[in-house]
């Protein structure tokens, strides 16, 4: 996938859970307020009268006037750390996906360099595009990124379900956390929960090649805006929520770049000696499908192997640099 299609499917997904984020702020707050059906009225039902209950216990437990915010906090983090497993599991598959596309760039650079000359015909242009394709399928890689979007589909509830809580909870919605109130918008929480994702956005780097990071640069600004605008648009609540759920990332991203990723490279090193990836994309095959290339440039496999060793060589190269 384009780098300017993975900005397009995350201003896409940060646009469409700002909607639905939206369409909760404008209910009415209060007990009497709450959904009766529907899809916020279900989540609201299973998920939202039961947060609220045991909140309610925590805060009497805890007492104190700050007791409702750390009751917030506190079934936060546990709900985050219930999915830190799947949240790490999907990460590592992450990891290793990016680190094998890593050693492909030298094909799809060609590739990319190809589609840029503009006298292409489309057949021609087409041709070369489903070579991007081949080459991740020959190298079973997942050309979506390796990302599920199920940790993210499991979390979203449960963060509309803690908004719920709060704000159809008369004794929650009053409240208020160290003098902050959890029933109005916030900028401290606002600001804060921002910094903790911007510091797991800009952790993300760390690791990673230069090519990846380039990638990455322009996406690592996302998370932290996303959780900004929302958590101003929501009662504090959402954004103590936010807040200690970033913490809870950066946590999971230390153990992404320090633990997993260089295990992940690790295994990917010894894996790469006994199999090394396909040369799917050669010189010869770009300039056969242009009509550059001659009859006897390209064999019956649709490689050569001066120019698979030549490419081997090279990724080669690039994995010493990487690791040292």
């Amino acid at each position: 996938m384009k780098k300017s299609k993975k900005i397009l499917l995350l201003v896409s997904l940060v646009a469409m859970l700002a909607v639905i984020l939206t369409g909760c702020a404008a209910y009415k707050t209060g007990a009497n307020a709450a959904p009766k059906g529907g899809f916020f009225g279900l989540i609201y039902q299973f998920i939202g009268i039961p947060i609220r209950n045991i909140m309610l216990a925590t805060e009497n437990a805890i007492g104190g006037s700050n007791g409702a915010g750390w009751a917030i906090a506190i079934i936060t983090a546990v709900i985050r750390f219930v999915l830190l497993p799947l949240m790490l599991s999907s990460s590592k598959k992450s990891t290793i996906q990016q680190e094998k596309v890593s050693r492909l760039q030298d094909q799809f650079k060609l590739i990319q360099d190809a589609l840029k000359d503009r006298s292409l015909t489309p057949d021609k242009q087409m041709q070369i595009s489903q070579l991007q394709q081949k080459v991740y399928r020959e190298n079973n890689l997942s050309i979506t990124g390796g990302i599920g979007c199920l940790p993210l589909i499991v979390q979203f509830p449960f963060m509309i379900g803690i908004y719920q809580a709060v704000a159809y909870s008369d004794a929650l919605y009053k409240s208020s956390f160290f003098g902050v109130s959890l029933g109005k918008p916030s900028l401290l929480f606002a600001i804060v929960g921002a910094l903790f994702y911007l510091a797991q956005s800009l952790l993300m780097l760390r690791g990673v090649s230069e090519q990846q990071r380039a990638a990455m640069q322009s996406t690592i600004f996302i998370s932290p805006l996303m959780t900004l605008f929302i958590s101003m648009s929501t009662p504090g609540a959402l954004g103590l929520y936010f807040l200690v759920g970033g913490i809870i990332a950066l946590i999971q991203q230390v153990i992404v770049t320090y633990i997993i990723l260089p295990r992940a490279k690790a295994k990917i090193d010894a894996e790469l000696k006994e199999k090394p990836m396909k040369v799917v994309v050669t010189k010869e095959i770009i300039d056969d499908i242009i009509g550059n290339g001659s009859d006897n440039s390209v064999n019956s496999s649709g490689s050569t192997s001066s120019t698979e060793e030549e490419l081997r060589k090279r990724n080669a190269g690039k994995q010493k640099r990487e690791n040292k």
